[in-house]
């Protein structure tokens, strides 16, 4: 610390911050004051002696990170920002939790520079914490020199809260976070023991610290309010390499309020106008809204003003890194790039040309692909990586003390791999994926959301995507995953039918830098489909495509059919030919991308009048009600699957393709109402 202590003008500080974000609730009329007022000590004593940052340059790489796990106590981040000379002014802060602010009630991703995670789903941020932290290791097993430490050696420092540390995301993220000894986590504990409905006691009786001693964290204690003790616990944390510390700080919600304090209803609403004079009166404090002392305020630029000259330090080093290293130093341009080859599409159709197999499979060699021509790119499995196919031969492992690698082995975790993913996408440069099977999507799906939120460039590999895994039966047969998640708002859902579709699905998930993919991939093998035109990728890209195509402007029929199930729909094409039938096949791997297009192109790949249109996926039907204005049959599947060979549940769940014909000519004739 270079700041001379000064307990005074520190508490005048924390009081500062503590009324500041109360009157920011006041005025908004809603909001989390208690978190901010019980945890302003902790956060000014942070960010004065602790934290390095650049305000004017708020993307610096070698910045500490701070992830307000606790998203409800937003204010407290936003009057730290303000403070230290963010992008954030006054009138942002009046703005608290009003349309199209900067300042949202909870704190989303980038709404103002030094807001590194969206947070507010507990537990996310501890998860998005350890990526981070993870990221930072890789990082600097990257690009570090003998001579040169410029990079990852800074820490994550975070607030989490007791309702975090109930979740399960966190125990499996500090699980990992300990086992890879990430000492460059410190994680500060608001341990105010309240929640909604009232004292922790009636739900949280564990052992904190003997928890996380068994994760492998170094524990420490300290009284929110005991400056030293605060002081001389953070620089504990600081100095061990080899453990993730958690300082558990004994606070109170809503410190400072006379009658509120430690009160349930001082979390999630305003304290009220007579409580806040109150609160004042008895800190010694000016009633004026959204006061800050002059001599606060030069205690932060002072400290910035020293944060600055660390910047230009570190820069200087770096430009001689860069001479010193151009060959590193043109690699770490081409790493913050994100870049890619420019025949990126045909070196991955080039490695599964013509091939019949599972589409995990294929994927599996379009993953070994990747590795070898993407050094962005890593990522692994939640314990299933045979299953999924997604180990990178030929690279490391990220293990204990070695980050160099480009596997990830997250266990059987897949909250927490959600979680991690979006902090290794939060830190950048890197391209991450996790794989697990489609069934157990529904584990990580708070983490997916915040990942299309933000919009950050995470990839999802899911296998076994349908009742047709077979005799594992209904327990890992998804049925209703893939609609769901379709329904996630910037999450683009591929499901390829062969080796074409599942090269492009990658390269598609690859180049996407605004928001999460997912791959959905069959545990059986498929057909290469024998397509009547060759077809531009970037009518794939489109979403949807042509693969037989009727005779006439306007079909009898458009039967439209999504991964395993496209080779269906092409033998239904062939038996209703027979029957007399005009007939197009059409492809739809992403329906995301296909409803996202002009109007034009939809109804060239599905006209809207005079057809009938045929769906076959093995899934939820309803997901395909709104496709079209056509008369809409759905062969899908609208109950949990069953234990028997794939071959067994296609015919019992009505999947042949002479079942679909027989249903498609009742449907024409009115005696299958379809949807």
């Amino acid at each position: 610390m270079k700041l001379k202590y000064d307990r005074k003008l520190l508490k005048r500080a924390a009081n500062a911050v503590r009324f500041f974000s109360a009157d920011a609730v006041q005025k908004a009329g809603s909001g989390h004051p208690g978190m901010p007022m019980g945890m302003a000590d902790m956060a000014v004593l942070l960010w004065t002696h602790f934290m390095t940052f650049n305000p004017e340059v708020p993307d610096w790489i070698a910045r500490d990170r701070f992830v307000l796990s606790a998203g409800h106590g937003s204010m407290l981040l936003y009057s730290m920002l303000h403070l230290c000379g963010y992008d954030i002014s006054l009138d942002d802060i009046k703005a608290f939790r009003q349309w199209e602010s900067k300042t949202p009630g909870h704190p989303e991703y980038w709404c103002v520079p030094g807001v590194e995670t969206t947070t507010g789903p507990l537990g996310q941020g501890f998860g998005n914490g350890v990526g981070i932290a993870i990221a930072a290791k890789m990082l600097a097993a990257r690009f570090n020199t003998e001579d040169y430490k410029l990079f990852g050696e800074h820490f994550v420092f975070g607030i989490v809260s007791d309702g975090d540390l109930m979740e399960g995301v966190a125990s499996e993220a500090a699980s990992i976070a300990g086992h890879l000894k990430l000492g460059n986590i410190i994680y500060i504990y608001d341990d105010n023991k309240i929640t909604i409905e009232g004292s922790t006691g009636l739900t949280f009786s564990e052992d904190v610290r003997g928890r996380f001693e068994a994760y492998g964290w170094q524990v420490l204690e300290a009284e929110a309010y005991d400056y030293e003790g605060i002081l001389k616990a953070l620089s504990e944390a600081t100095k061990e390499k080899e453990k993730p510390s958690l300082l558990i700080a004994r606070s109170h919600l809503a410190y400072g309020c006379p009658n509120k304090v430690d009160d349930p209803s001082a979390h999630g609403a305003p304290i009220g106008e007579e409580e806040l004079k109150a609160a004042k009166k008895n800190a010694g404090w000016l009633e004026e809204r959204f006061y800050i002392p002059p001599e606060v305020r030069e205690l932060f630029a002072r400290r910035v003003a020293e944060l600055k000259e660390e910047y230009k330090k570190w820069e200087g080093k770096f430009a001689e890194w860069k001479i010193k290293y151009p060959e590193l130093a043109e690699e770490w341009n081409r790493f913050q790039r994100k870049e890619i080859p420019q025949n990126l599409d045909d070196e991955l159709l080039n490695v599964v040309q013509g091939e019949s197999n599972a589409t995990r499979k294929l994927s599996g060699k379009v993953i070994q692909k990747l590795a070898d021509l993407v050094p962005n790119f890593v990522g692994g499995s939640a314990d299933l990586a045979p299953s999924n196919n997604t180990y990178m031969k030929g690279y490391d492992s990220i293990s204990p003390g070695c980050f160099k690698g480009r596997n990830f082995h997250f266990g059987i975790r897949e909250h927490g791999m959600g979680a991690i993913l979006n902090g290794i996408a939060l830190y950048g440069g890197f391209i991450p994926f996790g794989a697990t099977f489609l069934v157990f999507s529904d584990y990580m799906r708070p983490s997916i959301r915040l990942a299309a939120l933000m919009g950050i460039q995470v990839i999802y590999v899911f296998t076994h995507d349908s009742i047709f895994i077979g005799e594992d039966g209904p327990t890992h047969q998804p049925v209703e995953q893939l609609a769901s998640l379709r329904l996630i708002p910037n999450l683009v859902v591929f499901r390829p039918a062969d080796w074409f579709e599942v090269a492009m699905s990658w390269a598609y998930a690859i180049r996407r830098k605004d928001g999460p993919t997912a791959i959905v991939l069959t545990r059986q093998s498929v057909p290469n489909i024998e397509r009547e035109r060759e077809i531009d990728q970037e009518e794939f890209f489109r979403g949807a495509y042509v693969v037989c195509d009727s005779k006439k402007d306007v079909p009898d029929l458009v039967i439209v059919g999504t991964g395993s199930e496209l080779p269906t729909a092409i033998e239904v094409r062939k038996l209703l030919i027979t029957k007399g039938y005009d007939v197009r096949v059409v492809s739809i791997p992403s329906v995301d991308l296909f409803r996202e297009q002009a109007e034009a192109y939809r109804r060239r790949i599905i006209p809207e009048s005079r057809s009938k249109l045929i769906v076959i996926e093995a899934g939820v039907t309803h997901c395909w009600k709104g496709l079209s204005d056509l008369p809409t049959l759905v062969i899908g599947v609208d109950t949990f699957g069953k234990s028997a060979p794939y071959k067994v549940l296609a015919e019992k769940f009505g999947f042949e393709s002479s079942r679909i014909a027989e249903r498609v000519e009742a449907f024409v004739k009115g005696k299958d109402r379809g949807v």
